[in-house]
């Protein structure tokens, strides 16, 4: 899915260069949607979209028993719940391929370096997923910085471009990205451990 993404990210570029507004525009959307987004310590599986969706075309039984995606009860195919959670799984790798692409692109539009830097994405995906789940707790303003990140890359995305459309001179470096993205994460964690600290205190 991601090799679809990228070279497909990549050939409308070439072909649209204005597309790189759009990309952008949404970075930025999906940055503030993070600031602005409420935990939702209620979540329910079952109202997810895609789930709903899905049972209503197929099937679907609560039995674990068998470790199968699906089990045949009398002539009728059911889905199990090992099928469901592989399908939210890619569906996640979707969702997070569709704001993952246009951020790697806004440093490289080389479809090579693109597809393997989002392979070695992928092999530490779940390591550093558990990772940040533990540690979520201790820096609480992680998820600003993040949202300051996406942001960010969108804004250079749209501001890069545009000069090379009008001819300005103007263009924000992979450097000082590099240096922004470092400046965010190491200020919502420095932060993240004086508000603990002082909470502690008191």
């Amino acid at each position: 899915m991601r090799a679809v993404f990228i070279f497909a990210g990549v050939a409308l570029i070439e072909r649209f260069a204005w597309i790189m507004y759009i990309f952008g525009a949404f970075l930025i959307y999906t940055g503030l949607k993070m600031l602005f987004e409420k935990e939702n310590a209620d979540y329910n599986p079952n109202q997810n979209v895609l789930i709903r969706g899905f049972k209503k075309i197929f099937p679907v039984t609560d039995d674990m028993s068998k470790h199968q995606f699906f089990i045949r009860k009398g002539k009728i195919l059911y889905a199990t719940p090992f099928f469901i959670a592989l399908l939210v799984i890619e569906a996640s790798d979707l969702i997070f391929a569709v704001d993952s692409i246009p951020a790697v692109l806004s440093v490289s539009k080389d479809p090579f370096i693109v597809y393997t830097s989002n392979i070695f994405a992928i092999l530490g995906l779940r390591s550093l997923y558990f990772a940040l789940s533990g540690i979520m707790d201790y820096f609480h303003y992680l998820k600003y910085a993040l949202s300051g990140i996406l942001t960010f890359i969108g804004f250079k995305m749209c501001l890069n471009e545009f000069s090379i459309d009008f001819g300005y001179s103007y263009h924000i470096s992979n450097f000082v990205s590099l240096a922004v993205i470092i400046s965010f994460l190491t200020a919502s964690i420095l932060l993240s451990i004086a508000i603990k600290k002082k909470e502690v205190l008191k």
